[in-house]
């Protein structure tokens, strides 16, 4: 029997009509949250991100900018910008876009933005209050992670969970915050001796290593519960045989595109795992909600004087 499907799109959605909820308490008050997203030059797949951004702003009541410097834009034309950002009270939360273009020095315009702004959660300041359980702003994946869990009753409590990949972005805050919530966690890499007998320790088990379908039935202990986190495309016959043959839905996609998506988990991983979260439909669309929840805990945690109380912060 097939594992339940954690329905990401139904889990961000009741997250961000919560959201819509709160800010609707706010502006009534007088303080209504605000993001500034900068977009430098032209990046096709960066473009679609931000207006999925700015789109989930609009339709939560979340003030919103786009800033678009070109792409022969300097470091210091960036400092500048993300300067001028930090100053304004009424920008709750800044968000800058990777990637940059290659004269840019991305780590100082990341390291330039305000902890207390940092809606990404990237910022060495907001890793240390993570680290050390201190009120900050988490990175967005790895906190609607653990929203997917709790909001499907899954226990992380005394859980044994493995993480498999370690980017500072998904991997590791990821490990942090299912370690704050009491489980035993492994992280795993390309240098872990016997991957998929590590894996398949695992109550929970996170994949983020960006590689197509490489988690398998052999890394899976039945009854697992399995969070793919990978986004790949598939535009190879073969390859897409070997994942998806006998999908009528996925044919037809395939057949029309030329291509699919698919994550760091093998789908047939669905047919022994307790869980397993969609590609596409399963982290993604949380991605997006938390930003929402980061920019309203942003404005809350700045402004908190001015701001009505509210359910507690997550």
């Amino acid at each position: 029997m097939a594992g339940r499907i954690l329905d990401g799109e139904k889990i961000a959605a009741a997250i961000k009509a919560e959201v819509g909820e709160e800010v609707k308490t706010m502006t009534a008050a007088g303080v209504r949250p605000g993001l500034a997203v900068i977009l430098v030059g032209n990046h096709p797949a960066s473009e679609i991100y931000v207006r999925g951004k700015v789109k989930s702003c609009e339709a939560l009541g979340i003030y919103s900018e786009k800033h678009t410097p070109p792409d022969t834009s300097s470091t210091d034309e960036l400092l500048a910008l993300v300067r001028d950002l930090n100053s304004r009270d009424e920008i709750d939360g800044i968000l800058v876009q990777l990637p940059l273009p290659k004269q840019v020095d991305a780590k100082r315009v990341l390291m330039a933005v305000d902890p207390a702004k940092d809606v990404d959660g990237f910022h060495p300041v907001n890793v240390g209050f993570l680290s050390t359980q201190r009120p900050g702003l988490v990175p967005c994946t790895p906190e609607g992670i653990i929203e997917i869990l709790r909001r499907s009753e899954i226990p992380i409590v005394g859980a044994e969970a493995v993480v498999v990949g370690r980017s500072d972005i998904v991997g590791k805050p990821t490990a942090m915050l299912l370690t704050n919530h009491h489980a035993t966690v492994t992280i795993c890499h390309s240098k872990t001796r016997d991957l998929p007998g590590v894996c398949r320790r695992a109550d929970i088990l996170v994949c983020a290593m960006g590689r197509t379908g490489m988690i398998n039935r052999d890394y899976v202990r039945p009854g697992a519960t399995v969070i793919d986190v990978g986004m790949n495309k598939i535009t190879d016959r073969t390859e897409f045989e070997k994942f998806f043959k006998g999908n009528e839905k996925r044919e037809k996609s395939f057949a029309e595109r030329g291509s699919t998506l698919i994550g760091d988990v093998d789908p047939h991983v669905a047919d022994i795992a307790g869980a397993i979260t969609p590609v596409p439909g399963g982290v993604g669309p949380l991605t997006i909600a938390m930003l929402m929840v980061n920019t309203l805990k942003a404005c809350r945690m700045r402004r908190g004087a001015k701001v009505p109380a509210l359910a507690e912060t997550r």
